[in-house]
């Protein structure tokens, strides 16, 4: 699913969590008529919408009227952020607000697992921002949100995207500890242009995070952002890099600038490069792989993690089983 996000509204008088979409905002620059999204409302979709709003949870998802909702949501998939809406860290492509994060909320894991039980998820997608203002950089936040979702919601998947934790051993150890379904960490760019769009992060340094995770018997996870000035080739020297770091499943996105004062995009990558990209990422090795103009990192994740227990010969529990459907499409991948 495209990233949502997990604010505290305040809706008479009570605090509710907030769903929030931060990539379905329409881009500065005038899109080309091949990114477009199919709306398509199953069972699924419709029981959990109604759930949501029963249940008075403020959902963005549908204010925002985010691409790729109706198919995650049939799924049951949807993706939190954890940590407060402020992060110590500045990437020129994401939306989240830079500054002097909120106080450490303790309380937060407790709130989305019951989020993700109001919802009756199947897989739950759970990021958040850096957080370099603590001593642990919010690795127990993470841990604890993972082992509070499984804790309430046994049989639900639960997928942790990362930041670094500065590479420190024992913070990243402390959220293997917590055993996600998946593991991603996002490089998102090249080397050539790495430190220009994130200067806080360092390319070698998210590519050992990843091996870390792979060494810890996890499946790992990334993603590549095209359109922010990077070269084909150089495209296929960091699917080549994150391949060998132990990255089991790569997604590949079109850039979409979220605001003025972000990166203008360098260029529109059109659908048959996409799906170039694709099968070139495909014959490098990767379990899963999903390339296209509106896929996000946690986009169909819950389906991308059961193409890897398949290809890895793990077993997929009973209440997953739906997601390792071979005849389930993704209508924002090229294929």
């Amino acid at each position: 699913m495209s990233h949502q996000t997990t604010h505290q509204a305040e809706i008479g008088g009570r605090k509710l969590l907030r769903l929030e979409v931060r990539n379905a905002e329409t881009p500065i620059e005038r899109k080309p008529a091949w990114i477009k999204t199919v709306a398509k409302m199953g069972p699924e979709y419709r029981q959990i919408h109604d759930l949501v709003k029963g249940e008075n949870l403020h959902t963005v998802c549908q204010e925002a009227g985010c691409p790729n909702i109706f198919e995650c949501w049939e799924d049951r998939e949807a993706t939190f952020l954890i940590g407060g809406s402020q992060c110590t860290r500045r990437c020129d492509f994401c939306q989240i607000d830079t500054g002097k994060p909120a106080d450490y909320d303790t309380d937060e894991p407790r709130r989305v697992a019951e989020s993700v039980h109001t919802m009756d998820l199947r897989y739950a997608t759970v990021t958040g921002v850096a957080r370099d203002d603590l001593p642990d950089e919010g690795a127990w936040l993470h841990a604890e949100t993972v082992r509070r979702i499984h804790e309430m919601n046994p049989g639900t998947g639960v997928e942790i995207l990362a930041t670094d934790f500065s590479g420190n051993p024992d913070l990243l150890a402390e959220v293997f500890s917590s055993r996600p379904e998946v593991f991603a960490h996002n490089v998102e760019t090249v080397p050539r242009i790495f430190k220009r769009i994130r200067p806080a992060f360092r390319y070698d340094r998210s590519l050992d995070v990843i091996r870390q995770a792979r060494a810890a018997g996890l499946i790992t996870k990334s993603n590549l952002i095209l359109g922010m000035g990077e070269e084909r080739h150089e495209v296929s020297e960091a699917l080549q890099d994150l391949h060998d770091a132990g990255t089991d499943i790569i997604t590949i996105t079109q850039y979409l600038r979220p605001t003025a004062r972000h990166l203008p995009v360098a260029r529109w990558l059109k659908p048959e490069e996409f799906l170039e990209i694709s099968e070139e990422a495909e014959a490098i090795g990767f379990l899963g792989v999903l390339a296209g103009p509106l896929v996000r990192s946690s986009y169909r994740a819950g389906r991308l993690w059961a193409q890897s227990m398949v290809a890895k010969g793990r077993p997929i529990p009973d209440s997953l089983r739906h997601l390792a459907d071979k005849n389930a499409g993704f209508a924002q991948a090229v294929s």
